[in-house]
């Protein structure tokens, strides 16, 4: 899968691809990460990326024909490019986004930079707007390695293990169950003990329950949103019968 990222900071995505799991993708060739500084193709000696808003106000903005220029040269060799601008004005970032994405061959961020850029490029050459939350960042380089980090963890092989970003966090619209490694007592506290028993049923039951009782304390939202499968649910009337004999 290839990614671009149209910036005025190409050194930034270079620091990004040398680390981690986003190395091994890109030494493995599963992925390729192609930094575009903006600025080569702007015009004159100076090579200015960046001019004062119409109509006045603070801030500068970023010029449409250094970007339209990058989005064409790009899209002349992968004509099957997506375009995402990162913006806080997007769609919110999720995991499902991440699993669409990945089913993308080629991908290229916009790194907005100053109060934003010309609302031409947003009309024409802009096939989508994401944000990776609501708060407000001095460029869109920082969100566009996040959407890079969490696309690539749904590419195959890219993990190491099939299954791995299955169990990931949000991956079934549930927070990931609790985790635990040697030593088995750590400052008087212990590993849950069917974590040491080698029975792999009662293992996924716990993890199943952990994840949920997880998150119904942490993220309630997330429950709310897609309610409760007929296993959980059963759990849940479990817990009910408990804590009623509590009372």
């Amino acid at each position: 899968m290839d990614f671009f990222a149209l910036t005025i900071f190409p050194g930034m995505f270079e620091a990004f691809a040398g680390y981690g799991i986003v190395r091994r993708a890109v030494e493995s060739g599963k992925i390729k990460i192609t930094p575009i500084n903006v600025r080569d193709y702007a015009k004159g000696r100076h090579k200015v990326t960046d001019d004062r808003p119409y109509g006045g106000g603070s801030g500068m903005i970023m010029k449409p024909e250094p970007l339209a220029a990058a989005i064409r040269s790009i899209k002349a060799e992968r004509p099957d490019a997506r375009t995402v601008l990162l913006s806080p004005q997007g769609g919110r970032f999720d995991q499902d986004a991440a699993r669409r994405y990945a089913q993308e061959g080629c991908l290229i961020f916009v790194c907005g930079r100053y109060e934003g850029l010309d609302e031409r490029i947003c009309e024409t050459y802009i096939d989508d707007e994401i944000s990776i939350g609501d708060y407000v960042l001095t460029g869109g380089e920082l969100a566009a390695m996040v959407v890079i980090d969490a696309v690539i963890r749904h590419l195959p092989g890219a993990l190491g293990t099939q299954d791995a970003a299955e169990f990931d966090s949000f991956s079934d619209g549930r927070l990931e169950h609790a985790q635990y490694t040697r030593p088995s007592v750590f400052e008087g506290k212990e590993v849950p003990e069917v974590l040491l028993s080698g029975d792999h049923q009662a293992v996924g039951q716990w993890r199943l329950e952990s994840a949920l009782l997880r998150t119904l304390l942490k993220r309630p939202d997330l429950v709310e949103k897609n309610g409760l499968t007929d296993r959980e649910k059963l759990i849940v009337k479990k817990w009910c019968r408990y804590l009623e004999s509590l009372l």
